[in-house]
């Protein structure tokens, strides 16, 4: 966030946008292509354990991370992927040209595209698993799977690259921007410093409960999923048959939430931002009571399950796959667009400032403040397992406190879009015409555009 604030100050929107996305497709080729392949030499493994053997195996997590920096690099790259590029260079792009009443009616079709790529992704994944599978003995399989996921990373994100400046070169300089994507009259502070800027939204109820909703969903999703997926682990403990699994799951979560967006326009119109708001925490809660309780009532429930012809352990599994389905497709369809949404009557710095705070920051602090969660309760319980019912009852204290901060932004975001409409047709009531209309013949509606009185 410190280098996005730091460089959004010097740089305009194209410039910015490029000198952002291409350093991470540099590092993912080179990742795939040079790191991964130099691993055993680049990595200090015999250093780490000679360390490891000297301080105890407490320090094991640490010294791993620095045995693995390489891999630990990768995964940082691709955590920041999602919350830069998606979220800060896309959604801010669209922010800046769309009105609300737009947003309403388009912000959820964008989402289209990016889930008819996951059910592609999800396939390719399953995919490259097969390749695994089936190569002979000595080949490193995770390499030719990681040059060809890579390549079709920087193939797409050239892609991207080329669609922005095609959109920018010929497209809006001849299209009719609205006037909700100028900047408005506040007054903007120059060269705002990090701690300035976060001072700054810090004291707006506005920016924390829009944060609350970030925060709030990456700490409960990471609590399920960790659990969720530490059962796939025991029912799948072949990599192949895990990795295969989670290409199913990624295209039955694009197909679904394929679905979602477009149901998601009908939301939209007929109950409201707030209404939208909601139901992603609602259907995690719902969908967490059902997972949670299998999994700590497996015993009892063992009976019932078996006359079902399946083990507790896959239930478990398959319950977890459809809560994270239909959670994570109710965030993309609706949670997402709604945030997206909230940036839109902000004036132009607190909507600069506040995205890239939110999304460069509070996205990794809503999943590092699930892992924080994990660890004490582990460390304080002795297992996972031994952990889950007090992961439980955060994830749904955590629930509640999300509803909350949605149903106290939507009251903020009623409040703004009014003032809004309202100055819109304050400024319209100062031009020198208007409409005077009638009915003519035929009972048809006749109008015309004539001066205005002076008295008026």
């Amino acid at each position: 966030m410190w280098l996005y604030s730091k460089l959004s100050n010097v740089m305009g929107p194209q410039r910015l946008f490029y000198t952002i996305i291409f350093p991470f497709l540099a590092f993912f080729t080179s990742f795939a292509f040079v790191i991964y392949p130099l691993k055993d030499f680049i990595h200090p493994y015999g250093a780490m354990n000679a360390v490891l053997d000297v301080v105890g195996d407490r320090f094991a997590a640490p010294l791993a991370i620095i045995s693995n920096w390489s891999f630990c690099l990768f995964y940082v790259a691709s955590e920041l992927w999602g919350s830069v590029v998606v979220s800060v260079l896309f959604w801010g792009f669209a922010n800046q040209i769309c009105t609300v009443e737009e947003a309403k009616q388009f912000y959820p079709l964008f989402g289209l595209g990016a889930n008819v790529a996951l059910i592609f992704s999800g396939r390719a994944v399953k995919y490259f698993s097969q390749v695994r599978a089936n190569l002979p003995p000595g080949v490193d399989g995770w390499a030719l799977s990681l040059k060809g996921m890579m390549s079709l990373v920087l193939g797409f994100g050239l892609l991207i690259a080329l669609n922005y400046f095609l959109v920018n070169k010929f497209l809006l300089p001849k299209a009719k921007l609205p006037q909700a994507s100028k900047p408005k009259t506040k007054k903007k502070k120059a060269n705002m410093s990090v701690p300035e800027s976060l001072k700054f939204l810090a004291g707006q109820k506005y920016i924390r409960d829009l944060a609350t909703l970030v925060v709030a969903y990456g700490i409960s999703i990471n609590l399920v999923e960790v659990t969720w997926k530490s059962k796939i682990k025991a029912q799948f403990p072949n990599p192949n048959d895990y990795s295969a699994f989670m290409g199913d799951f990624s295209t039955y979560t694009g197909v679904v939430t394929f679905t979602m967006m477009l149901v998601s326009r009908f939301i939209f119109r007929k109950f409201g931002w707030g209404t939208a708001a909601l139901i992603t925490p609602v259907v995690l809660f719902i969908t967490g009571i059902a997972f949670f309780s299998l999994v700590l009532f497996s015993d009892a429930l063992t009976p019932s399950i078996a006359a079902l012809g399946m083990t507790p352990l896959m239930a478990a599994v398959l319950v977890g796959a459809a809560q994270n389905i239909f959670s994570k497709s109710s965030k993309y369809s609706l949670f997402d667009p709604c945030k997206e949404m909230a940036y839109i009557p902000l004036d132009a710095e607190t909507k600069v400032k506040g995205k890239a705070a939110i999304d460069v920051v509070c996205n990794p602090l809503g999943k590092s403040g699930g892992a924080l969660i994990q660890q004490f309760l582990i460390l304080g319980f002795g297992s996972l397992s031994a952990s889950t019912p007090y992961l439980a009852v955060f994830l749904f204290g955590i629930i509640i406190l999300w509803i909350k901060s949605s149903l106290s932004l939507s009251e903020q975001f009623s409040e703004v879009t009014k003032e809004d409409i309202k100055s819109e047709m304050k400024e319209q009531d100062t031009t020198d015409i208007k409409i005077e209309s009638k009915v003519g013949e035929g009972g048809m509606v006749e109008g015309e555009v004539v001066a205005k009185e002076k008295s008026e």
